[in-house]
């Protein structure tokens, strides 16, 4: 996020407002917020501007929220590039005790974690205090002998608003409602399914080994069948870890799909045979795809929004793979994978299993200096 920042700062002479556009549920309330909280706003604004809403459900942002962008002067610049070499030279033991609690917070949530700090902060004013005659006085329909003497005396709370010279040559930064996809596969989904399939914590990636005649599925969203190729190849998948992944045989498949779909083994969607009834089928789609190494994955396969898998093979091996999605979603094949090396993290194999450990990457980030000063 910091590197983030950094770059939206350098591009600062680039003319415009900037927006963030997106599908429903990928996390633009997120990032605005969390932009909001960082230098790339302005010092006073956070305390003014309403954050945007965090929700599991698709389209719960319904206002144009926005915020000032800070000029990146050339001393806040060095300012900031301070900081951030501040922050990369603390280890976790220099920390202070709300920045220890904030990232064991953080710690619960996630594998990777760090913070977004703040280089100019909001100056308390030592202003005198100023009051408004008229919120003292009563309006010639009001009568205070109608007030009940129990309720608790009213406060007038007046909301801060910018001054005109702070932003009348401002840029700003819009969070936007979110499209929404027809070919989505949480159009299909209730409220209840959608919570499991939404990610709400880091997501831990899941290595499995296939050979030629296994099937993979997650949940009863998408499957993978591995039809031909000469040797074993790598799927990881990513998606939210309340999401189960089931290995199989493809003469097996069929069966597994029509005796657990919407039940507690596959998991979502859920509510037995009636629910099946109103769900789509599951629809297939052929794809051939190349390895180019046992360390690199080749293609991600988009099971819509349920989640991707990260395909990795032998170089030169030519596969074969079938995926199925709900009838009415897209099914999308990344070239390149978005996250080429995530079959690196795998660790040892689970015995008796096609399932890898996942390693632990390391908790604190220390390469925010170095991310900031570029």
């Amino acid at each position: 996020m910091e590197g983030l920042v950094s770059r939206l700062q350098r591009s600062w002479k680039c003319a415009g407002d900037v927006y963030l556009l997106g599908a429903t549920n990928s996390g633009k309330s997120t990032l605005f917020n969390t932009l909001l909280r960082s230098d790339y706003c302005k010092s006073r604004a956070p305390d003014i501007i309403d954050r945007a809403t965090v929700s599991s459900w698709p389209g719960t942002t319904l206002n144009l929220l926005k915020f000032p962008i800070i000029n990146p002067t050339c001393d806040r610049i060095f300012r900031r590039q301070e900081r951030l070499k501040e922050e990369a030279a603390k280890t976790e033991d220099q920390l202070s005790s709300e920045e220890k609690k904030y990232l064991n917070q953080l710690k619960k949530q996630g594998y990777l974690v760090g913070r977004v700090g703040r280089t100019f902060k909001q100056q308390k004013s030592s202003a005198e205090i100023d009051f408004d005659p008229d919120k003292l006085s009563y309006s010639l329909d009001e009568d205070p002998r109608d007030e009940d003497p129990s309720d608790p005396p009213k406060r007038f709370e007046e909301r801060e608003e910018f001054i005109h010279n702070e932003v009348k040559d401002a840029r700003w930064c819009f969070d936007t409602p979110g499209i929404v996809k027809e070919d989505c596969v949480l159009n299909l989904l209730t409220e209840k399914e959608v919570k499991l399939v939404l990610p709400s914590h880091a997501i831990v990636p899941r290595t499995f080994i296939l050979k030629p005649g296994m099937v993979l599925f997650l949940a009863a969203l998408g499957r993978i069948d591995y039809l031909e190729g000469e040797k074993p190849a790598w799927f990881s998948v990513l998606a939210s870890n309340l999401l189960p992944v089931h290995v199989t045989t493809l003469g097996n498949a069929d069966t597994v799909y029509e005796k657990h779909a919407a039940q507690e083994f596959l998991k979502v969607p859920m509510g037995g045979e009636e629910r099946m009834k109103e769900f789509p089928p599951l629809v297939p789609q052929d794809i051939s795809l190349k390895g180019i190494g046992t360390n690199e994955a080749v293609a991600d396969i988009k099971l819509s929004s349920a989640g991707w898998v990260a395909v990795t093979a032998h170089a030169e091996e030519e596969l074969l793979l079938r995926a199925y999605t709900p009838k009415g979603t897209a099914l999308v094949v990344r070239e390149p994978p978005l996250l080429p090396y995530i079959s690196a993290i795998r660790g040892a194999r689970i015995p008796g299993t096609p399932a890898y450990r996942t390693k632990k990457p390391p908790s604190f980030v220390e390469n925010l200096g170095t991310t900031g000063s570029r």
